[in-house]
């Protein structure tokens, strides 16, 4: 099983863990890793470290961060240059971490990386245009029906 880490700047990674735990439920091979101002990059860098040595049974780890060019993205990609089983996905949001945790199995490490970003770009909505499509699109069928 491909293990996952989510990390991000103060409490993302614990306020995400809480999302994902309710609609998941508890996951195995699923660390959450806060980088909170009184963490060093190098410690941080030692915690994710630590948790894909624990979790990689040889399917890979990935990792999993809020913001890309921020500190959990750039450390994990230190760590994914000196490693061919890491992968790094930064930007994400909470339909990509479920769905990783979803679609792990019978994939590799890179198709779920591809996985994970179609998600994430699909699951970006501006609602009122989804509503004035929804609302044209009814109309149209209306009409088409007349």
């Amino acid at each position: 099983m491909i293990g996952i880490i989510v990390s991000g700047h103060i409490n993302f990674a614990t306020g995400m863990q809480s999302a994902v735990e309710a609609i998941v439920g508890e996951q195995a091979s699923l660390e959450f890793i806060d980088f909170v101002p009184t963490m060093t990059t190098e410690k941080l860098e030692e915690q994710m470290l630590t948790s894909i040595n624990k979790m990689n049974d040889g399917s890979g780890v990935l990792i999993l961060t809020d913001v890309p060019g921020g500190s959990p993205c750039n450390r994990g990609v230190s760590i994914m240059l000196s490693r061919d089983d890491v992968r790094v996905v930064a930007g994400c949001n909470l339909p990509m971490i479920t769905n990783a945790c979803f679609e792990r199995d019978d994939v590799s490490l890179e198709e779920l990386a591809d996985i994970v970003c179609e998600i994430g770009a699909q699951s970006m909505k501006d609602m009122a245009k989804e509503i004035a499509q929804l609302e044209n699109n009814d109309s149209d069928s209306f009409e088409d029906e007349l």
